[in-house]
């Protein structure tokens, strides 16, 4: 084929040029002008390493001639560079062109595609699963690649590595009061701080939420503390965001490779054990992880990690304790209770692992779970005839989160068949003292939609009229620490009988918890409180019980 029937075989849109053995541009076309930028004057007789992007390895053109020179064709995607600088992605097919006798190269030919936007978005797709799109800082998973690299040449160069965890203290209430948009603005913020406090051979990583992690390479173990205290002093500092001064400190956790002699991810977690150790001294500090740290603290993180694989491996059970009219002997409805049943150790209460997550996310994917499980129950009892409401209790971490009503309505839309009215929520009084505004105002738009609410122990907290007020939960509960010594302790019974009171004063329903004999039964009654739960009454139980039991609890009742 003579070179007027190459060039004219090649696609309108293709890119083509032809160069001689050392590479010295012979002929072009007007796309491959195009796309370069330079005119046919300037290509003409300039050596193709003009366009080279300096974006490929020695190897990748020692590969590509050594093909070509063979009398091979090459195939593959090669990033070139503009005029003005600028690079872009061609996919190229190089052939060798020979003599007259097929013996001898005597010249390349090359067609090009301009795959640019394929690449673009490919590296924009690598980018994104490897980075938070928000701060742009490396993901978790970029970090777990960085920190394999760091151990490595810390172990070959004989350098110590810090690894940190910074969680921001104050950051929860910068969402509630401003909302999402001014906590993701005050997260970037933070992120760019942080990055100016770095040195070029650190690394900064955002976890998610407002959890961020720092690799400080080649550490002088002299010299970090004060390098810790700088980074938790440029956080403190106040942050102006969208015309608020908001202000948040941090959490610091530390371990140090080689002494902790560990992989990524046990580093990662001891580093996040040091700084729940910080936050539980008193935040706006650093703490080092120490391998003598409690047999408590361990036993803490280790009840956290097993209590996830429990929620996935379906180990977690709940039983109903029933709540009963004592005047008319009937049974008005149940209380959700959550159990593990330990492949091990057996059907565990929910003070043996409860403690370890309520500071922790788990305690919202907990609640989520104990909800809909609860729901999908009183579907069941529903469309059997038995009309029983049910109250879970929820935590505070869970009941304060902004989108709290947002979830809630989702889990109700995937139950259509259950009232709302149906779901009692129990919320500790503490919980709602801490954040009266958020709370009330989430108890009136749960309210909305149907759900009422308990306040749960009330009495044991700051209890005042001006709160009973604020709160319009549907009933009161009085504590089983009352009710316990309600018939020897004075004070106890003033206080039983005060709630009780207050109850009927604000219109409130009022239900005794703990009640475990006929005598607490009969004084409850005389003080007008008729509605009880306790273990007097009925132990919590497995929900294919609950029939069976309220059916002789009402036959001896009537």
């Amino acid at each position: 084929m003579t070179d007027d029937k190459y060039r004219t075989a090649v696609d309108a849109a293709a890119i083509y040029s032809e160069t001689d053995l050392r590479g010295t541009i012979t002929h072009i076309n007007d796309q491959f002008c195009a796309i370069s930028g330079y005119t046919k004057e300037e290509l003409i007789g300039a050596n193709h390493r003009l366009l080279n992007s300096g974006q490929h390895p020695p190897e990748f053109f020692r590969e590509l001639w050594g093909t070509i020179s063979n009398g091979e064709i090459w195939k593959g995607e090669i990033c070139n560079r503009r005029k003005d600088g600028s690079l872009y992605w061609v996919n190229s097919t190089i052939v060798p062109i020979k003599d007259d006798k097929g013996q001898h190269v005597e010249k390349f030919i090359s067609i090009r595609f301009d795959v640019t936007e394929k690449q673009e978005l490919l590296e924009a797709m690598q980018w994104r699963a490897s980075h938070d799109v928000l701060t742009t800082l490396p993901n978790r998973v970029y970090l777990h690649d960085r920190l394999h690299q760091a151990i490595s040449a810390a172990q070959r160069h004989e350098h110590s590595l810090a690894v940190c965890i910074l969680d921001l203290d104050g950051f929860k209430a910068v969402n509630d009061r401003y909302g999402h948009a001014i906590g993701d603005l005050l997260l970037v913020e933070v992120a760019n701080r942080l990055t100016r406090e770095l040195r070029a051979e650190d690394m900064l990583a955002r976890l998610g939420g407002d959890e961020f992690v720092l690799l400080l390479d080649q550490v002088d173990e002299e010299l970090l503390p004060a390098a810790l205290k700088r980074v938790l002093d440029v956080i403190a500092v106040p942050f102006h965001i969208d015309g608020h001064l908001l202000k948040v400190a941090g959490s610091l956790g530390v371990t140090i490779y080689p002494k902790d002699n560990e992989g990524p991810d046990t580093l990662l977690r001891h580093a996040d054990q040091a700084m729940y150790e910080a936050k539980q001294s008193g935040r706006n500090r650093f703490r080092y992880f120490d391998v003598s740290i409690s047999k408590k603290t361990r036993a803490t993180f280790k009840t956290i990690e097993r209590l996830k694989q429990a929620l996935g491996q379906d180990e977690l059970r709940l039983h109903y304790q029933p709540k009963v009219n004592l005047r008319n002997g009937t049974v008005i409805g149940f209380e959700a209770l959550l159990r593990w049943e330990h492949p091990e150790w057996g059907l565990l209460p929910p003070d043996a692992f409860l403690p370890a997550v309520e500071r922790t996310d788990l305690i919202i994917d907990i609640g989520d779970w104990v909800i809909e499980q609860t729901l999908e129950q009183i579907r069941l009892w529903t469309a059997e005839g038995r009309i029983w409401p049910v109250s879970v209790n929820i935590a505070a971490r869970h009941f304060q989160l902004p989108d709290f009503v947002d979830r809630l309505q989702a889990l109700l839309a995937k139950h259509p068949d259950v009232e709302p009215r149906m779901l009692d929520i129990e919320i500790v009084e503490s919980t709602a003292i801490d954040n009266l505004e958020h709370v009330s105002q989430c108890l009136i738009d749960c309210q909305k939609m149907g759900v009422t609410f308990s306040l749960d122990d009330f009495g044991t907290g700051f209890s005042s009229l001006s709160y009973l007020k604020r709160l319009p939960a549907q009933t009161i509960k009085i504590d089983k620490s009352f009710v316990r010594d309600i018939l020897h302790d004075k004070d106890d019974l003033a206080l039983s009988e005060a709630i009780i009171n207050l109850s009927r004063t604000f219109e409130r329903e009022v239900i005794a918890e703990g009640v475990e004999t006929d005598l607490q039964e009969s004084m409850l009654l005389g003080m007008g409180c008729y509605l009880a739960q306790g273990y007097g009454i009925a132990a919590p139980m497995p929900a294919e019980q609950v029939t069976d039991w309220a059916a002789r609890y009402e036959l001896m009742n009537r």
